[in-house]
């Protein structure tokens, strides 16, 4: 994609043209950074990225040594944040526009954007189908400005849709980019090499733009990737190991012989066919007429692999201690391998913790983003919101993933000691149940009540005395 260049649009105020300039040139600062990010989470690693210390042929360079390390850093954190809807007094709005975006969903792809990246961006806008429509844009096509003081952003914008470049092939330029204001969201699109802005005005006192932000300090207010440079640098060491590991196999598999002592003629016999002399099972050399000495065979001391597997085991270690990883997650056999689920909890504490942390950023981003979903689907300010559409939290799964044996025990003993819990669609998911069981379950129990029902209106009518008129006492039939 081409860098983004506006000009002075018309239709926008001078402080707009100003924020939008100043959004392209962050955009376009970042893009290179973006690129090598997810160059590091794809694996499209060469071995002319990294230094592997001695001269290599020209077309060797463009070797790719396969390495998910990068993918493995995002992923593997990622997999424990489960959001899993909101949860308040009367949610079923919510729970419409929650499944009509399919934001679980959705959540889960921007959260690998997010830890890739950094951050994630949530745009909202009206929708006369569904209320209010959620999308999610990663820094690869869309910015933002924070602002300080109100602790989040001023304006941002997001590259709705691309065509191809007519200049160069296989480059797509933008067409159509949303610009998001405290005021409107001004559709920007290409029309005749021309920016042309159509204002879309609405009444939510900040930007429709929520970022989804990882591991954020005072300097970076829009966070840090998990493939920082750091990381990056200990991913170039293990290609780097991989590559002079695979071209010492090389040599250590074809070991280097000598033959001391023979003629001119003997030597051009044996060189005429190398290969037959390599693998033949038996060598053989008349003795040198000249001397009268046999020729004396022998081989160099073949190489070993193990300096190299040790220094792969090392940079496991270090690379699983900056990341959260255990050694076992990026692929290297680990000797004192845990047996049981204690032990297991106990190795992944650190990305736990991590998981909890990337929780707690984003529930708070995502209550945001509920409550101006609500709004917009019913047309009025976040101040107009009703007490219980405000007060909604994000749920997340246990990002310990605790076996399912032990979660139903727990459950189990709660639902002992506090008889209700045991009817709750909780407890059913504590001992095991997704959503579609559970309501698979409730369809039942509710098909059973009802025949249970039906059963003892019947029975009252079969009855003596019950559920109708009979003959008084005395009384003949």
């Amino acid at each position: 994609m081409t860098d983004l260049h506006f000009g002075i649009i018309t239709g926008l105020t001078l402080e707009e043209n100003r924020q939008l300039a100043t959004l392209a040139e962050v955009f376009n600062y970042h893009q290179p950074y973006n690129e090598t990010k997810d160059k590091y989470y794809e694996g499209h690693i060469t071995l002319n990225d990294v230094n592997i210390g001695i001269a290599l042929p020209g077309g060797i360079k463009k070797l790719e040594i396969g390495c998910n390390w990068g993918q493995k850093t995002v992923d593997v954190l990622a997999a424990r944040s489960m959001f899993d809807g909101f949860v308040g007094k009367n949610t079923e709005a919510l729970t419409q526009l929650v499944a009509d975006n399919r934001l679980i969903a959705e959540y889960s792809k921007a959260c690998r954007d997010e830890l890739k990246y950094g951050c994630v961006f949530a745009t909202l806008y009206a929708d006369d189908a569904i209320g209010c429509r959620i999308r999610f844009h990663s820094p690869a096509t869309a910015a933002a400005l924070w602002n300080g003081e109100k602790g989040r952003i001023d304006c941002g914008l997001a590259i709705i849709d691309t065509v191809p470049d007519e200049q160069f092939k296989g480059r797509w330029v933008p067409h159509l980019v949303n610009f998001y204001t405290d005021e409107a969201v001004i559709v920007l699109e290409m029309v005749q090499n021309q920016w042309r802005a159509t204002r879309h005005r609405h009444r939510m006192g900040r930007p429709l733009m929520e970022p989804l932000i990882w591991n954020a300090t005072s300097d970076k207010p829009f966070g840090r990737s998990r493939l920082k440079k750091a990381i990056r640098a200990l991913i170039d060491d293990y290609v780097r190991i991989v590559a002079n590991a695979t071209v010492a196999l090389e040599f250590d598999t074809t070991p280097q012989k000598y033959l001391l002592g023979v003629t001119d003629e003997q030597y051009d016999a044996i060189m005429n066919d190398k290969f037959k002399t390599y693998v033949g099972s038996l060598l053989t050399a008349t003795s040198n007429p000249e001397t009268g000495e046999n020729p004396l065979f022998g081989q160099l001391a073949q190489g070993s692999l193990a300096p190299h597997v040790e220094k792969m085991r090392m940079t496991a270690t270090q690379f699983a201690a900056a990341t959260g990883l255990t050694v076992t997650d990026v692929g290297v056999i680990n000797d004192a391998n845990p047996t049981s689920s204690d032990a297991i909890l106990a190795q992944s504490q650190t990305l736990v913790l991590m998981a909890q942390q990337l929780n707690t950023g984003n529930g708070d981003a995502l209550r945001t983003i509920a409550q101006m979903a609500q709004a917009i689907a019913r047309s009025v300010t976040l101040d107009e919101l009703t007490e219980e559409e405000r007060d909604v939290i994000a749920h997340f799964k246990n990002p310990a993933m605790p076996s399912v044996a032990v979660t139903a025990d727990a459950a189990i003993k709660i639902a002992t000691a506090r008889q209700e819990f045991a009817s709750t669609d909780t407890f059913l998911e504590m001992i095991g149940f997704d959503q579609a069981d559970i309501l698979r379950i409730k369809a039942q129990e509710q098909r059973v009540r009802g025949q249970k029902t039906l059963l003892e209106v019947e029975n009252e009518d079969n009855g003596d005395g019950l559920g109708g008129v009979h003959p008084a006492a005395g009384e003949a039939e």
